[in-house]
């Protein structure tokens, strides 16, 4: 019987992983969102796997062989030592959510911390770069803007922020 499970391939593979299933005739699931990204010359949008680092598979368990041995497969998400099944459910969930172009959101699995820097990345304010100042319920935080010698604290969704990474300067 197929069922959904979810793999662990190696980082910034997932869409070559998508492909070698596609070509060998294993039903799969990658999701993909779409995200503004910035460059100092231009400004395109790109596809970006949902959840980093994951795909979907619908398969029967004794075909997780052929699986394993494809380039870039890590392993299978083992829940007690068993592949994790995945219920339909949740991939039609995800389906219809990146289906939805009113619908903003993220997947993160940090918050960032009061001094951190990060860039709004939709919204009236998109690409400025803020302090995080303190949390607000668990979907919005307070950012501070500098601008004009003057502090502005805004309260932005979640949604629209990402940390920037610490290794490169800040710009305000």
């Amino acid at each position: 019987m197929k069922n959904w499970y979810a793999i662990y391939v190696r980082p910034r593979s997932e869409k070559k992983v998508a492909k070698v299933l596609s070509d060998v005739g294993i039903d799969h699931y990658l999701p993909l969102q779409r995200s503004l990204r910035k460059w100092s010359d231009r400004k395109k949008w790109i596809e970006l796997p949902l959840i980093p680092g994951y795909c979907f598979v619908h398969l029967d368990l004794a075909d997780r062989l052929q699986v394993l041995t494809l380039p870039n497969v890590v392993q299978f998400v083992r829940f007690n030592g068993q592949p994790a099944l995945i219920q339909p459910s949740h991939i039609e969930f995800m389906r219809r959510m990146l289906s939805q172009t009113e619908v903003d959101f993220t997947i993160s699995n940090q918050m960032p911390a009061p001094g951190q820097t990060v860039e709004i990345t939709s919204g009236p304010m998109i690409g400025l770069q803020a302090e995080m100042v303190s949390e607000k319920g668990k979907s919005r935080i307070i950012v501070r803007l500098e601008a004009l010698n003057n502090i502005i604290q805004v309260e932005v969704p979640l949604s629209q922020v990402a940390l920037v990474d610490s290794a490169a300067p800040a710009e305000r």
